[in-house]
């Protein structure tokens, strides 16, 4: 008997460091999360949440980005100065028809339709980004050469999306004689 209330007195021990120690590590754990919610904003942030003012780093932001256009008067009211050109330039081309090869269950080589909507998105700072737009016929009719040579394999998976963007930047980059193209998106491709 003498026994039992030896190990009884022991497991009640450890049970109870080892909820303790759980304990603790819970407490700790969300002291952590919720220190770590309030230095994600920013040091500045934080002080001023902790004060209940507003972070003055934000209103000296403003009033910097404030000054700079106003100073210069090129203010098209739109929020953007109208001298500024955009960083990368999107153009959409209209919508590409081809028939592709498709092989059926049997083996026999047939037809198919692929639509395809397309846009290329350049960067008017590049030398030759001028041809990107004197060229969309040339575009257009190397895209609908290339397109016309595929097959329905080449169309399966992510990978052969891949394929196609990076064909087409490449023949866009031939054409155009220019880095200037910097990607090809795809809004639909649909095979039929």
């Amino acid at each position: 008997m003498a026994a039992e209330t030896d190990s009884h007195p022991s497991d009640s021990i450890s049970l109870g460091k080892k909820l303790g120690i759980y304990l603790l590590l819970l407490v700790l754990g969300c002291v952590g999360a919720i220190g770590g919610l309030m230095l994600s904003p920013g040091r500045d942030d934080v002080i001023a949440g902790i004060l209940g003012t507003e972070p003055e780093v934000e209103a000296e932001e403003d009033h910097e980005v404030e000054t700079a256009e106003t100073a210069h008067g090129t203010d098209d009211g739109h929020g953007s100065p109208a001298d500024a050109e955009p960083a990368m330039t999107v153009s959409p081309f209209r919508e590409i028809i081809v028939n592709i090869n498709a092989t059926t269950a049997t083996g026999r080589t047939t037809s198919r339709f692929m639509k395809l909507n397309i846009a290329m998105v350049y960067d008017p700072k590049i030398a030759g980004s001028e041809r990107v737009e004197q060229r969309r016929l040339f575009l257009r009719d190397s895209f609908q050469d290339y397109l016309r040579q595929l097959n329905e394999r080449d169309l399966r998976g992510s990978i052969g999306l891949i394929t196609i963007k990076q064909e087409l930047l490449h023949r866009a980059r031939t054409i155009t004689e220019s880095d200037s193209p910097q990607e090809m998106l795809v809004s639909d491709l649909i095979v039929q």
